[in-house]
């Protein structure tokens, strides 16, 4: 049986191409170079019987490796779905930072909190509450230990954060909250936190005193900041203050294709605004 070990083509009988180098051979231009050269016994030394030959062509299997692939890869996913955490609601990962200082005496922790927004009917976001600055000072309970239930708490405003930031090395500010105010237990709490220079210039003292008629209590909790830690306070302050006017969310929504169509849309926050008076 002859065969044909470099043909993948599909099986063909002899009747399919013609021997007669005559007759036309256009259909099948590239075998009608390679059948006309096995009719010649003489030169491969082999009979050839142009009515039996039927050439079957060498076993040739390929087998496609794509569909294992997909298989494969559909597995992964699947498997990789269910063992994922579900997201809560598809809301972004949340993140607490701070930064604390410790003294013999007294530690404090300062922590941002984030604005709060409200919807609009448009679909918009508009900001209801700037965020803050959190302080807790806690006062020691023996060496490197602080007594965490016994904190007392100060919220620094933006506005106290601007303060702080531009305080000189001799100068001193002084904040007053009442964290009852305009409600029926306004003046039973009184909170007073004041940030007066060492006396040798090297930095800070922070002095929070709380006095709550409500309870009958009143504390004071004093810790010294040095220059370099009020310097980190500062930095830090610089760097979240525009996040706590909720700045960011703006600025982040800004597209250029739709700032002309926005502004237009709103006079109020156009940009020629002030000159189309």
């Amino acid at each position: 049986m002859l065969q044909f070990p470099i043909l993948s083509s599909p099986p063909f009988s002899a009747q399919t191409l013609n021997p007669n180098p005559n007759s036309n051979t256009k259909l099948f231009p590239s075998f009608s170079h390679s059948f006309s050269s096995l009719t010649s016994p003489q030169t491969h030394g082999f009979k050839f019987n142009s009515l039996s030959l039927t050439p079957k062509p060498s076993k040739f299997s390929l087998k496609c490796r794509q569909s294992d692939y997909f298989d494969q890869k559909q597995r992964f996913d699947n498997s990789s779905s269910v063992s994922s955490p579900p997201s809560s609601a598809g809301l972004p990962p949340r993140f607490y930072v701070g930064h604390s200082i410790y003294k013999g005496k007294a530690a404090l922790t300062v922590e941002p909190r984030a604005p709060e927004f409200v919807p609009l009917d448009s679909g918009a976001f508009k900001i209801s509450r700037e965020g803050f600055v959190l302080l807790q000072f806690a006062p020691a309970a023996g060496v490197r230990q602080y007594d965490w239930s016994r904190k007392q708490v100060f919220s620094l405003s933006v506005t106290e954060i601007g303060t702080l930031i531009s305080l000189g090395a001799r100068e001193s500010c002084e904040f007053f909250h009442d964290p009852f105010k305009g409600k029926s237990d306004e003046g039973k709490v009184r909170k007073v936190l004041k940030v007066e220079p060492l006396p040798d210039g090297s930095g800070h003292f922070f002095n929070l005193g709380v006095q709550n008629k409500l309870i009958n209590t009143e504390e004071n909790i004093y810790i010294p900041v040095t220059r370099a830690e009020f310097t980190v306070l500062n930095l830090a302050f610089s760097f979240i203050l525009p996040y706590l006017l909720g700045w960011h969310a703006f600025a982040n929504s800004i597209k250029p294709d739709e700032t002309s169509r926005v502004n237009n849309a709103n006079p109020r926050y156009g940009g020629d605004y002030e000159w189309s008076r």
